[in-house]
């Protein structure tokens, strides 16, 4: 049985599928660009596909990049594993142990998140010096982790505000303490909430330039300041930096794949009551 497409649908699918090549082109020329011969690499040729599979672009490219890798690795998982620990407990305090003066406090905690972070970059640099923190992975996973607190507390207040007030007064009847009533009621509910809030925040410190490359000293660098560092200078090879740009792409776009759909679940975790 055929089905038929009306005249709306198929101009929103053909909207739609234009978009999609119009969105996957610059990442067919990263591609072609890598597995092309340096010497094969020029503006017109630029989309043609390469007459010889030159594969050994990534292992280089690999090579060049293993430091930054790992330093971005070691990065964007502990700068995420405490930011959002952190801001799981600040919601928790906000949302069911609130006091005087704890919405404004809120209120003011929350202006973190419109603060573009190129404003504070100086005055973090200089925070970071005197702390003897500069140049070095602590001092940008400490400037991570707050930065990230606003957007992770926000998230799980939001997300535990759907929890009901009567388990905590009946886990506080029963005499349990504070960390004892999250650990054993809110942090077993509050899987969605760590989902989104860890996709959030190792996305973007895994794309972050301007901070790695202002707050770390060379051995320290992150992979975009690498990649950076890859493509600088007068005489380029290309098909290196595209190759590392798609390893670098790689570890992102791994995670969206295989828990794309549970931050979709976490997102919209409570918005709906049954």
């Amino acid at each position: 049985m055929i089905k038929r497409f009306s005249m709306g649908t198929l101009l929103l699918y053909g909207t739609l599928g234009l978009l999609v090549i119009a969105y996957l082109l610059p990442a067919y020329l990263a591609f072609v660009t890598a597995l092309k011969l340096p010497g094969e690499i020029t503006l017109p040729r630029s989309w043609d596909l390469p007459a010889e599979m030159n594969w050994k672009s990534f292992s280089q490219a690999f090579s060049l990049l293993r430091p930054n890798i790992v330093n971005s690795i070691i990065l964007a998982i502990s700068a995420t594993f405490l930011s959002t620990l952190l801001g799981s407990l600040n919601g928790y305090v906000f949302s069911k142990w609130k006091f005087r003066g704890s919405e404004i406090i809120f209120t003011l905690f929350l202006f973190g998140m419109f603060i573009p972070y190129q404003v504070i970059l100086i005055p973090l640099f200089q925070t970071l010096r005197a702390m003897n923190l500069y140049g070095g992975l602590p001092g940008l996973i400490l400037a991570h982790v707050v930065y990230g607190l606003p957007i992770t507390s926000l998230i799980f207040r939001n997300f535990y505000a759907q929890i009901p007030s009567a388990l905590i007064e009946s886990a506080m009847l029963d005499r349990a303490g504070f960390f004892s009533i999250y650990t054993r009621i809110v942090f077993p509910l509050s899987i969605p909430g760590f989902v989104v809030t860890s996709l959030w925040q190792f996305t973007q410190i895994w794309n972050e330039f301007l901070w790695g490359i202002c707050l770390t000293r060379y051995q320290s660098n992150p992979i975009t300041v690498g990649l950076a560092q890859l493509a600088g200078g007068q005489a380029v090879s290309w098909n290196l930096p595209m190759a590392g740009s798609i390893l670098a792409a790689i570890p992102v776009l791994l995670i969206y794949v295989f828990l794309g759909r549970y931050f979709i679940k976490g997102l919209l975790a409570g918005s709906v009551k049954e």
